[in-house]
Formats: C-alpha cells, structure tokens, sequence
C-alpha cells in the first residue's frame, strides 16, 4: 500500500481508525483542525518564552510534522510542537550574552545528538540506550530542568502585572482539572485566550500599567501592544526582528560552550518520545519497537531542521495523544491535514503579530504552572517506573546533580569555559549515577552500613 493511501472507514461507535485508516475527508479535516487547536497553546508559548518567533514556530511544526511521518513511514501518529526542555538552557545563554543565533545554533547541535541517538538505537536495539539513562537518571534530569526554570517565572514574567499573571494561572489549574473531556486538553490555550481578554479590559477600564518589563526595567505602557498589525501583510514569511535585534528567519552560530548548556534536553526529549511512542503502541496495539530508533532520529532532524533557519526546537505532543485517546482516531491523515493548517497559520505575519503581542503577566501565569509540571513529569517518571528512594543507590548519586541543576551551581574550568545549571546538574547526575551502580547486578539493595547518612 502506498504511505499516501489510507483506507476508508466507518467504524462503529467506540470502534478505533488505525494509524493508515481514515475517516471521510471531510471528518478527518475536522480532526486535524482539533488537533492543530490540541498543539496550539504550548507551540507557540514556549518560543515567545525562548524569545524566538512564534508564527516561525507554528510554521515549522507543521513542516516537522510531515518530516516525522515520512520518517516513521505513516506507523507512529505523532504531531511535532515546540519543545519546552530547551527553555533553561537558552535562558542560560541568553544569560551569558548570546543571542538568537547563538540560541539556534546550540539547539541544532542538541538536535544533531539527538539523531545520531535515533540511529544508534534503530541498528542496536534500545538496551543500551535503557542502562546509559535508566529511570532514575531521566526522571532526576527532567526535573532539574523543569524547577530550573523557577527564577524566571518570579524575575522575567510574574512582576510585569502579577494580578493577571495570578488569575491566568488559576484559570489554567481549573481548567486543566475540572473542564470536560477535550476542553481540558487546550486549557494552555483557552488561558491564553482568557489572559488576553482579561489584559484588554484592564488596559480599558484601569488604563496602562508601571511595572517591569520583559527587559527588567520598570516603564509605563499598556498591557497588549498591537504596533504594526495594521503593516503587517496577510500572507508571507515572518519578518523583522526578535527583541535581540537577530532577524526572526536567520542563521545560527554554533558555540561549544553555548551547546553544553542545552544537550541536556537530549535526555528529556529521548523521555518524551519514547514515552510518546509506547503510549502510541500501547493505544493502536501495534508493535512499534522498531520505529523507536526513526521517531528519535526524527525528531532530532526535525529540531534541527527548524533551528536552521531560527524556528523553534521540536518534540513529540503529549497534547495529541489526548486527542487521540479521546477519539480513538489515530489517522495519520488527520496528521498531514494539521500541519498543512499550521503551515498556512504560521504564513500569516499579521497572526504572527498578534501572537507577539501576548502579554507577560499572561505569560507569568501560565508558566508558574507550566514549568512546575515539567519538573513534576520528572517525579512522574520515578514513580511510573517504581525507582526506589529507600535503596541509597538510588538516592544518595542524584541529590548534588539535582541541586547543582536547580540551584544553577557553577564550576569553572580554566578562565574561558565554566559548567553550570542544568549541563552541570545532568552530568553530576549521570556520573554519580554509574560511579556508584557499576558492577552491581540490577535493582540491587545496598545495607545501610554501605553509605553514611545524613540527618
């Protein structure tokens, strides 16, 4: 059968559409418009929050999208948004001094590991990849990621206009947990909404705000800054500058130093998509074991792809599947007609406007949550995979890796190179890890006379 041909079917109600299935056009171009709405929110947030363009973004995850299918060969149904295991790390070099460019080019290299990982495990099989980054290793690194990312919530976006930013977020806990069925799966983007229409009455009624703003200093302004929405042309690529002064399409620029402070993401990301590619599996009943290798090496292509011409990292969406598992539609033709929706949102420099001009006390809210969920989907993988805490093999290797990435803790090597933050954390991490585990037959308990404890 060709990849480009899907059967047709009217399944019964209940009834599942496989992944080379499709429903009539029609219907699929209604799911794929859901899950274009599914991806929405955090697609385009999180490169607002990394300080890139987000119509870019959106452009680019549709592009990705179709590169991922083509990779996997239409067997894993799978949308591409924007990564948000990057955030810290550009935080980091933007904290540095680098800019934009600077920001693509280190995610490029992170994306070219993580390929270079996708074909390891396509022609090793994954075992390998399991004892180099066992449960308690990813869990601890997606969690230093995630809390990381806590001083930026209260010194970037939180002081711009904290009431919005409190309301936003409480609209985002009960959303996320007490909206039905679908609702609840595009609370980021119904806060959004929310904030945004909160922001324009409170310009309106209250007028401009004094307070921080995304650069630190403290100006009077209003909240929503529609300037050149009117200029901008309804169809084209994005144009102009980030806030960097970097033009929104350009080159990276590559710097090892800049590369170590986001590679760690390689390891988030691997958690992502293998996590993705199991629930995927385990929702469609197919073996996809061997596409765990293509969908990561796709995924690493992907990141890279985009951070070429300074679009947004990528990764599999936890969001889609939400979709998919409500539905029980798992079409990948609903796939392709999503990205070919995000394509044509993200050629819209006037939709590019708008989403710009999102303001940070929005933003403030919605990743003071956020953010704390990434770290949590850390703990989630402890708890998941059963990791032991009472056994000190466990615990006693990740507790300095997993302050040293918190605490962004610094050590410097030389006068010209320092690790610090999450690279320094994850290989503390990694290292302590296997230092202490190495020759020790698997789940092994240790007694308590084998470690000093600390009261």
């Amino acid at each position: 059968m060709s990849m480009f041909k899907w059967t047709q079917v009217d399944p019964a109600p209940g009834e599942a559409v496989g992944p080379q299935e499709r429903l009539s056009w029609g219907k699929t171009v209604g799911l794929g418009a859901q899950h274009v709405v599914a991806m929405f929110g955090a697609t385009f947030v999180f490169p607002l929050i990394m300080g890139l363009d987000a119509n870019l973004a959106i452009l680019f995850s549709g592009v990705c999208t179709i590169l991922f299918l083509l990779v996997v060969n239409n067997k894993v149904p799978s949308y591409l948004g924007t990564s948000g295991s990057f955030v810290s790390g550009v935080f980091a070099i933007r904290a540095q001094g680098g800019d934009s460019a600077d920001v693509t080019g280190a995610i490029l290299i992170a994306g070219v590991i993580l390929a270079l990982v996708g074909v390891a495990v396509h022609f090793l099989g994954s075992g390998a990849l399991k004892r180099l980054l066992p449960p308690a290793v990813t869990g601890a690194v997606v969690m230093l990621i995630g809390f990381n990312l806590a001083p930026v919530v209260a010194n970037t976006y939180w002081p711009q206009d904290q009431w919005i930013a409190l309301a936003t977020a409480a609209f985002v806990v009960v959303a996320t947990v007490r909206f039905p069925g679908f609702w609840s799966r595009i609370s980021i983007f119904l806060a959004l909404i929310f904030g945004y229409v909160l922001s324009f009455l409170a310009d309106t009624i209250f007028g401009q705000i004094t307070s921080p703003d995304g650069t630190g200093e403290v100006v009077t302004r209003d909240r929503i800054n529609l300037t050149g929405l009117g200029d901008a042309a309804w169809f084209g690529l994005p144009t102009g500058d980030l806030a960097d002064g970097v033009s929104k399409v350009h080159a990276p620029d590559f710097s090892l130093t800049f590369a170590l402070l986001v590679i760690p993401a390689v390891i988030a990301l691997i958690a992502e998509n293998t996590g993705h590619v199991r629930a995927v599996a385990e929702m469609t009943g197919d073996d996809l074991d061997p596409y765990m290798g293509r969908a990561l090496g796709a995924d690493g292509v992907a990141t890279a792809f985009a951070s070429a011409f300074g679009a947004s990292p990528t990764t599999t969406y936890a969001e889609n599947i939400g979709v998919m598992s409500a539905t029980r539609v798992y079409s990948t033709a609903a796939y392709y007609v999503a990205a070919l929706v995000a394509i044509i949102l993200g050629l819209c420099p006037k939709f590019g406007v708008l989403l710009n001009a999102i303001p940070g006390g929005v933003l403030g809210g919605i990743t003071v949550v956020l953010y704390g969920m990434i770290g949590l989907i850390g703990a989630k993988i402890w708890v998941d995979n059963r990791t032991d805490f009472g056994n000190p093999l466990n615990m006693v290797p990740l507790a300095a890796g997993l302050i040293a990435g918190i605490g962004n803790v610094t050590l410097k090597i030389g006068d010209d190179f320092e690790l610090s933050g999450i690279a320094l954390g994850t290989i503390m991490v990694i290292v302590f890890y296997h230092l202490v585990n190495v020759g020790r037959p698997r789940g092994e308990q240790v007694r308590a006379s084998d470690v000093t404890h600390t009261h």
